[in-house]
């Protein structure tokens, strides 16, 4: 199989994505294995896709409903198997859940967006990228700079200069003056 893209022979046919541009080969594949005919996919219906805001209040309510089932649950171990230490989570599995599942709508409420959730890599569309035009047939020219132009990494001596003969000289010529 060649990538439609910039024509690069793949090394199999399972590739996901195409090794030199990155081109997204999975329906490409799929257009090939059905003999040229792309099948036809069901459009999901919007209404059925819940806001993340949506699905935070969902839980929260359901998070609040969960304190009908397990208060009841815990009284009936209490008094079925004389659990006479669980009668502090009577209280405590009612507060947890009341106050969790409000405060869960309440972070919804105030922090997620409305908008439906987000697709991404699966969000394309075919049939305008695969008439798209094939750009960059193959790599550009290289514009290296050739390794003779390049500096001599110095040595740590010729790094800082040797002082002057003169220097040391001159010093004690003044001390033997003064």
């Amino acid at each position: 199989m060649y990538c439609p893209h910039c024509g690069q022979q793949q090394a199999s046919e399972a590739l996901r994505f195409c090794s030199r541009c990155g081109f997204p080969l999975g329906v490409i594949a799929e257009v090939l294995a059905q003999g040229g005919t792309l099948s036809a996919r069901e459009p999901e219906s919007q209404g059925l896709r819940m806001s993340p805001r949506q699905k935070g209040i969902r839980q929260g309510a359901m998070l609040m409903l969960s304190a009908l089932l397990i208060v009841p649950l815990i009284i009936f171990a209490i008094i079925l198997l004389d659990w006479d230490k669980l009668i502090p989570l009577v209280p405590l599995s009612a507060v947890v859940c009341v106050v969790g599942g409000l405060l869960r709508i309440v972070y919804a409420l105030m922090f997620e967006h409305t908008g439906p959730a987000q697709r991404f890599a699966s969000d394309f569309s075919m049939p305008a990228q695969l008439n798209a035009p094939m750009r960059n047939q193959a790599l550009p020219p290289s514009h290296g700079t050739p390794a003779t132009d390049w500096r001599r990494r110095p040595e740590t001596a010729e790094i800082i200069h040797p002082p002057s003969v003169t220097e040391n000289t001159t010093k004690l010529l003044d001390k033997e003056q003064g």
